[in-house]
């Protein structure tokens, strides 16, 4: 495998749509994810308008022109938004941390790597490929607790959670970047 990591627009990774899709089918199919044929599809209707947003930056992993995985990430608006997962993240770290820390930082929006392809430091290069140029630092994301195999990632990335859900696994977690400077000040489970 001769893989190479790239920097990437909304239209490039669109060019890749078949791509794209397939590994967004193959990465967030299984447990805990479980999401068919149908949010792949959504996802790449979705993507055209989060090429729009604020920051939009994305990379893309091809193998000649197989995609193997690819991440987005944009700028979080202030104020922080209301719908999808972001409501419990803003009621854990509270209105003064979400809009210091959240609002106006480069949020990873989507990573995955095709099952293929793991294991071969691909995910740390794409994580790298949207977060590397912010300067300050000023990274996050969340994702399901539920998904142990992510969490472990980034944890292993130099991630730390800031965000705990109730006990038993549901819920998602929001993430600082390990250059981050409120990442020292984040919560730590009980």
């Amino acid at each position: 495998m001769t893989a190479l990591v790239r920097q990437a627009s909304g239209s490039l990774l669109l060019a890749y749509a078949d791509g794209v899709r397939a590994v967004y089918a193959d990465a967030f199919g299984s447990p805990p994810w479980r999401e068919g044929p149908e949010h792949a599809d959504a996802y790449l209707r979705r993507l055209g308008d989060d090429a729009d947003r604020d920051g939009f930056t994305a990379a893309l992993v091809l193998d000649g022109d197989t995609v193997l995985g690819w991440a987005t990430a944009w700028t979080t608006p202030s104020p922080f938004p209301a719908e999808r997962c972001y409501p419990p993240i803003s009621a854990a770290l509270g209105k003064h941390r979400t809009a210091d820390w959240l609002c106006g930082a480069r949020e990873v929006d989507e990573l995955a790597v095709a099952t293929r392809a793991r294991g071969a430091g691909l995910g740390a290069a794409l994580l790298d490929g949207v977060t590397a140029d912010r300067t300050d630092g000023r990274c996050w994301l969340l994702t399901s607790v539920a998904a142990r195999g992510a969490v472990a990632f980034y944890e292993r990335e130099g991630w730390t959670q800031a965000t705990h859900p109730a006990p038993g696994g549901a819920g998602h977690a929001a993430f600082l970047g390990p250059r981050h400077p409120a990442r020292t000040a984040a919560p730590r489970p009980l």
